[in-house]
């Protein structure tokens, strides 16, 4: 172990196969032992800000862990809204009348926080309305100058996405909220680094022992936590045909293919502790699959899809099923040690009914079960879907999105249409790695559970 923990902290690429992208990629250890010289200018800042109501256009990395921290605070500063779908109703209902609005992106380059942008800035047309989060040199920082945003903060560079809770990505909108950010910092400095780095070991310990489905098992309270333990375990380690298959679960689930992780806190600044704790431990885990956990080499594949769907000019989806058509896909499609995947590109507010249709799929076929929004997963579990184990069922739900006309300023096509191509795109990339899918269109996700049983 303790040759381990001085590799990483040397940042040592050879802790991992090479060639990997490791060199550009670890800045984020360096977080809680040294923070932002301008954090403290960043909090006084946000503290001046006179809004009550904050919109976050991000996907991935740059919004997740936004989305926890806002649900985890008590009594918030600021109500935050993380907007990371592209489905029309979800753009449409989405309140900015009188809201900061943040876009976050670390390449500035990522299609949903660029089309969402245009879309709200077309509306409120106040560039002081808007602060940037993004790295040095990015298309979105040449946009965020040119119109004369009320703020860009510059992220360092070394810090990948799903790594970067504890930077600005993370802080800024954790200081709107009304977090310390000094005390997320000393929470996450105050980890045992032995102890995560035995996480890490475990945890690819029993993976090579069968154990590949990383089972969090939640309470109420951190529940939500496990959408960003999603996407850094399943982004991290799907890859090679290799992955741990992380699943978030309030409810007793067991198997011999499960390792169970219990988590839990009891004051919201712990989360400083609980991201750099799986940070570490997803590089080890990384090392001990022998896996580059830093690079996402499938996530590109969908959106290149996805473009070249919008690019043809014709939107023609692959035949869909009808809802009684699931069950029987399922039971034909099994084998050991396989998990389903519920891939929903459907709107906001779904939440508690697909948690009811995962249970229903793990009860019934006693099979793990994951779920997740599209597009929103295609920035963190899809890279385990199509570059980890061929051990996916997945289950793509679609509505019909057209319901709601809501265009793109400066595009040829509106949100229907574009997350139709995204889900067309993401079908198109599981069936070239030989997933096994179905399609199902739904008028209401009631339908499926019904039809599971009750």
């Amino acid at each position: 172990m303790n040759d381990i923990k001085k590799r990483l902290f040397e940042k040592d690429e050879t802790l991992w196969p090479l060639p990997n992208v490791s060199s550009n990629r670890l800045g984020w250890l360096n977080l809680p032992f040294d923070p932002p010289l301008e954090l403290e200018d960043a909090v006084k800042f946000c503290d001046s800000l006179d809004y009550s109501n904050v919109l976050l256009l991000g996907m991935g990395g740059s919004s997740l862990g936004p989305l926890v921290l806002s649900k985890i605070k008590e009594n918030p500063k600021r109500n935050l809204t993380v907007l990371d779908t592209t489905h029309p109703k979800t753009v449409n209902e989405t309140h900015f009348e009188d809201s900061l609005v943040i876009v976050s992106s670390k390449s500035g380059t990522t299609l949903e926080p660029n089309v969402m942008f245009s879309y709200f800035y077309d509306k409120i047309k106040d560039p002081k309305r808007f602060i940037a989060i993004t790295d040095p040199k990015t298309p979105l920082e040449e946009l965020a100058l040119k119109l004369g945003f009320l703020k860009i903060f510059r992220n360092p560079a070394d810090i990948g996405g799903r790594y970067s809770v504890l930077s600005y990505f993370g802080l800024i909108p954790a200081i709107l909220l009304g977090y310390d950010p000094f005390a997320l910092l000393e929470a996450a400095k105050n980890t045992d680094i032995d102890q995560a780095i035995q996480t890490g070991l475990n945890i690819g310990k029993a993976y090579q022992e069968g154990k590949d489905k990383l089972t969090f098992y939640c309470d109420l309270k951190s529940e939500i936590v496990g959408l960003w333990l999603e996407q850094l375990i399943a982004e991290s380690t799907g890859k090679n045909s290799k992955g741990l298959i992380p699943i978030p679960t309030t409810i007793q689930e067991s198997g011999p293919d499960r390792q169970i992780i219990p988590i839990s806190f009891k004051d919201p600044n712990e989360l400083g502790s609980i991201f750099y704790h799986f940070e570490i431990a997803t590089a080890v885990a990384g090392h001990v699959l022998e896996i580059d956990p830093f690079d996402e080499p499938n996530v590109a594949e969908s959106k290149q899809n996805t473009n070249k769907v919008l690019q043809s000019g014709s939107i023609t989806p692959p035949s869909s099923s009808t809802p009684e058509k699931l069950p029987s896909f399922i039971e034909a499609s099994l084998k050991p040690n396989d998990y389903v995947s519920i891939q929903a590109y459907l709107p906001y507010g779904n939440d508690n009914a697909l948690e009811q249709l995962r249970q229903k799929i793990l009860t019934k076929f006693n099979i793990a079960t994951t779920k997740g929004y599209g597009p929103r997963f295609l920035h963190s579990t899809g890279q385990l879907h199509k570059g980890g184990p061929n051990s996916v069922l997945a289950i793509q739900i679609v509505d019909n999105p057209t319901n709601w006309k809501v265009p793109i300023p400066e595009k040829d096509y509106d949100f229907a249409t574009l997350i139709t191509a995204q889900s067309i795109g993401d079908y198109q990339s599981l069936v070239a790695h030989n997933r096994r899918i179905i399609r199902v269109q739904i008028n209401d996700i009631n339908e499926l559970i019904t039809i599971l049983g009750g």
